[in-house]
């Protein structure tokens, strides 16, 4: 067993802060229970506090302000026997208070240790969640409006089943540090203390202040709350509940390996632009599949709204036979343009579109001037009978036919392998269907 889980670093905290008071406690409880240091993991985030996890000889996690207890929860998931603790300052708990109330609320294992001083110790003493009313700060001059968040309460009322609050300063807190990690539930310290930097030194603030300000507020100390709680610990029921199915396989990626050969020798840009519900995105992906067959490199990216099947659908692809390093296109070496709602969002392009440049659309756009050699493909003339979500993969079977980027059996492998049967199927159709579409190339007009 260890007499001590601290290294021999002195602490960096400003003199007479409470920090090293409740990392002493820490380390006190730590040996009471003889916890292997391999198995105990400290998380924490910004603030003064989240300088103390290097301190120990545990496994430690230091993350983004206020994501502490996400960052914890997904350790504890990972391994429900671990003992996992997370140092938090006031001001990451009122910044990761959604992260607080839901992993109360499911019943994570966690011991939750918040070093309470009433403010940004680390960042120049502006107010907290926690500030007191009345309390001066750099950014409470005037001293605070608002109403303290009382954390305890908040935890218990969302199901913690171990809630304690008190001082850094109280005798038996390493004693209630130690029954926290022992609880097998989601437990809350609210360690009040001294930030002698900058809310002492503004409010006239000490010891005998602490528990007069909890008087004023009519706050309980002590064991708040110690029950059974509602739900099991969650980290070891969602590992239960998964125990039936991992004899399952878990999904493997399905490797592309090339087959085919492309003779494109530079990169090309090719932009769709059609609507919502027209398989832009998924005709997209597709033909970046195909592009791999063919021994390519390809990227792609998506612009749509919010809506669904309503409003535009834009995808930008590359080829290249080279490694891509940028993925944006600002001019395209073709466009497919299918729809009105996917021209009012690709005007861009349309003009950034130059002589040897394609423009690939339906008669809807016959008019549309442009320098781009345009091909207008007249699918009701050819006796096909497209629909809105048909008309993308139409025209750009065209413009494949027309350009010669990869193989067509290339994109036909990709639809095949890329969707349910019988959509494939319909696919494929509409691919030898659009052979008999040549497209009429019109004059350059602009």
């Amino acid at each position: 067993m260890l007499k001590t889980y601290r290294n021999d670093r002195p602490y960096p905290f400003c003199p007479g802060c409470g920090h090293g008071l409740i990392l002493n406690q820490l380390d006190r409880a730590l040996v009471m229970l003889g916890r292997d240091p391999r198995r105990v993991v400290l998380v924490s985030d910004i603030g003064c506090q989240g300088l103390g996890d290097q301190y120990f000889v545990t496994n430690a996690f230091h993350g983004l302000h206020g994501r502490s207890i996400a960052y914890a929860s997904g350790i504890k998931l990972a391994d429900p026997d671990l003992t996992v603790i997370v140092l938090m300052g006031d001001g990451g708990a009122g910044i990761g208070g959604a992260h607080l109330l839901n992993a109360a609320r499911r019943n994570i294992g966690l011991t939750v240790l918040v070093f309470n001083n009433f403010n940004f110790g680390m960042t120049g003493g502006e107010h907290s969640v926690t500030t007191p009313q009345g309390g001066i700060t750099a950014t409470t001059r005037g001293g605070n409006l608002e109403r303290p968040l009382d954390l305890c309460t908040t935890a218990a009322a969302n199901g913690a089943g171990f809630v304690w609050r008190g001082t850094a300063f109280d005798r038996d807190l390493a004693d209630v540090m130690a029954q926290a990690m022992q609880s097998e539930c989601f437990a809350l310290l609210d360690i009040w203390e001294l930030c002698t930097a900058y809310y002492v030194p503004n409010n006239a603030f000490s010891r005998q202040a602490l528990e007069a300000t909890r008087q004023k507020l009519g706050w309980p100390t002590g064991i708040i709350r110690r029950a059974e709680p509602e739900t099991k610990e969650y980290a070891r029921a969602l590992n239960e509940a998964a125990a039936p199915r991992s004899a399952v396989p878990p999904l493997r990626p399905r490797p592309v390996v090339p087959r085919y050969t492309s003779g494109l020798a530079r990169e090309f840009r090719l932009v769709i632009a059609g609507s919502a519900g027209g398989k832009v995105r998924s005709l997209a992906r597709l033909l970046g599949e195909a592009a791999l067959l063919s021994g390519l490199w390809a990227t792609q990216q998506d612009d749509y709204p919010v809506t669904v099947q309503s409003g535009h659908s834009i995808s930008e692809l590359i080829f290249s036979p080279h490694e891509i390093l940028f993925t944006g296109v600002a001019r395209p070496d073709a466009l497919v343009l299918v729809s009105e709602e996917g021209y009012k969002m690709a005007r861009r392009y349309v003009e950034g579109l130059i002589a040897g440049s394609w423009l690939f659309t339906t008669p809807a756009f016959a008019g549309l001037e442009t320098p781009a050699r345009k091909v207008i493909c007249d699918f009701e003339a050819a006796g096909i009978r497209e629909s809105k979500k048909h008309l993308a993969l139409l025209t750009t079977a065209v413009a494949l036919r027309r350009l010669e980027l990869f193989p067509l059996d290339a994109f036909a492998d990709a639809l095949r392998g890329g969707q349910r049967p019988e959509i494939a199927a319909e696919s494929l159709a509409l691919l030898a269907a659009s052979a008999s579409v040549s497209g009429r190339e019109e004059e350059a007009s602009r």
